[in-house]
């Protein structure tokens, strides 16, 4: 697996667009644990919306943000506009948690945002290319990546679940 090179950044450098159209800085999320998840509308994994809005639902409170980035990068799954991506979003899985404008997390185009995010920060364990639609990156509350997590992995998992908490408690 090959990553960009980790320059530094953290993870609370970047300015995003909503999936509105509303650009937010992710400093808004210092002192939360987050789980970044690119997503897509029509692959397989997309019923992990469902898991998804369950574990933003179960710890929202406790401090948990889940943020999703729609992107086109795999087997085309993600064609729609930011506008059809969160009507199917709101409308087929009743998603609350933080929606993000359409980006691409591989290739010559790849966002900074997963450039970094596919640095690993430095730690090999955690760098490397996305393979697929719903990997999942958990940031700690230092805006810190912990772990990653692969497609198959269900966001309701004793593996996601035990590690929110886990960073929940610190």
């Amino acid at each position: 697996m090959t990553s960009e090179p980790y320059n530094g950044e953290s993870f609370y450098d970047f300015t995003m667009k909503t999936i509105d159209g509303k650009e937010i800085s992710l400093d808004q999320y210092k002192g939360k644990v987050v789980l970044v998840v690119n997503v897509a509308s029509f692959c397989g994994y997309t019923k992990q919306y469902t898991g998804l809005e369950q574990l933003y639902k179960k710890y929202k409170d406790n401090g948990l943000v889940i943020i999703g980035f729609p992107a086109n990068n795999f087997g085309a799954q993600e064609p729609g506009s930011d506008a059809e991506i969160k009507e199917f979003c709101s409308s087929k899985y009743n998603v609350t948690f933080q929606m993000f404008a359409k980006i691409s997390v591989k290739g010559e185009d790849k966002h900074p945002l997963y450039k970094f995010l596919t640095s690993g920060e430095g730690n090999a364990e955690l760098a490397g290319e996305v393979a697929w639609n719903f990997e999942k990156f958990l940031i700690n509350k230092n805006g810190k990546i912990v772990s990653r997590y692969k497609r198959n992995i269900e966001p309701m998992s004793d593996e996601i679940v035990t590690a929110v908490e886990h960073e929940l408690d610190k």
